[in-house]
């Protein structure tokens, strides 16, 4: 189905999916592409702009634009059949999501249980969410 053809709300929805896709291969394989074929998808991808305007801002024709997209799109499928890095880490952040909701929903059960304990509970919750590992001994 081409990027730029939109007749429907199925295809839309078929779209968006398709754009997030390749959004996710460019952040994993996007370097390897030439200069041109990251400026066409970053104008594309990232801001969202028509091949018409791509082709206005770099003075070459739309044509020349959707080729260069299109080109990209079956590199960015080669490099992922692959080497397999976009799937690989779609599949690590849900593992890491899983296992935060249930670290975050043990520590709720914990704190329930342990009132007294809800200063430390909570700090370890804070560093759990934002990543961090802080001296908990410096809050008494």
């Amino acid at each position: 189905m081409p990027f730029a053809t939109v007749t429907g709300n199925g295809e839309r929805e078929a779209l968006s999916g398709e754009r997030l896709k390749y959004l996710r291969l460019w952040d994993a394989y996007g370097p390897l592409l030439t200069e041109t074929q990251r400026a066409f998808c970053e104008l594309y991808y990232l801001c969202d702009l028509s091949l018409s305007e791509i082709a206005e801002e770099k003075g070459v024709t739309k044509q020349s634009v959707s080729d260069t997209l299109k080109k990209s799109r079956e590199l960015l499928d080669r490099y992922e059949e692959k080497l397999h890095f976009a799937e690989s880490e779609g599949a690590y952040s849900l593992a890491v999501s899983d296992m935060m909701t249930k670290v975050t929903r043990a520590l709720s059960e914990m704190e329930e249980r342990h009132p007294e304990l809800s200063a430390e509970i909570g700090a370890i919750a804070d560093m759990v969410s934002v990543g961090e590992v802080t001296d908990l001994d410096k809050e008494e």
